[in-house]
């Protein structure tokens, strides 16, 4: 892929830079444990985003942020209209459940 091309459907670390994109790698990482998502949950997220039209070079043209980050916070849902996945509430025991 050229650089000056766009690649929809792209998360971005799939982009051919993936040195720009190591900073927020290494943040998701370092999120408290206690408001992520499970990986499994983090991956279904992904998943449903490179499905939607709406992504373009890693973000999201609904709300412009960077799928891989919002997707790994519990708290945070799709904001497009007909919403691809919803937040996850933590309860104090670490379960979570689908708001």
């Amino acid at each position: 892929m050229k650089t000056n091309e766009f690649c929809r459907r792209c998360l971005a670390k799939e982009m051919p830079d993936k040195a720009f994109f190591q900073n927020m790698y290494e943040y998701i990482a370092q999120l408290d444990e206690d408001i992520k998502v499970a990986d499994e949950t983090y991956q279904i997220r992904l998943a449903a985003c490179k499905q939607c039209d709406n992504l373009l070079n890693g973000i999201c043209r609904v709300c412009g942020c960077f799928v891989e980050m919002r997707a790994a916070i519990a708290k945070n849902e799709c904001l497009a209209v007909n919403p691809k996945w919803e937040s996850k509430v933590i309860l104090n025991g670490g379960e979570d459940y689908d708001q």
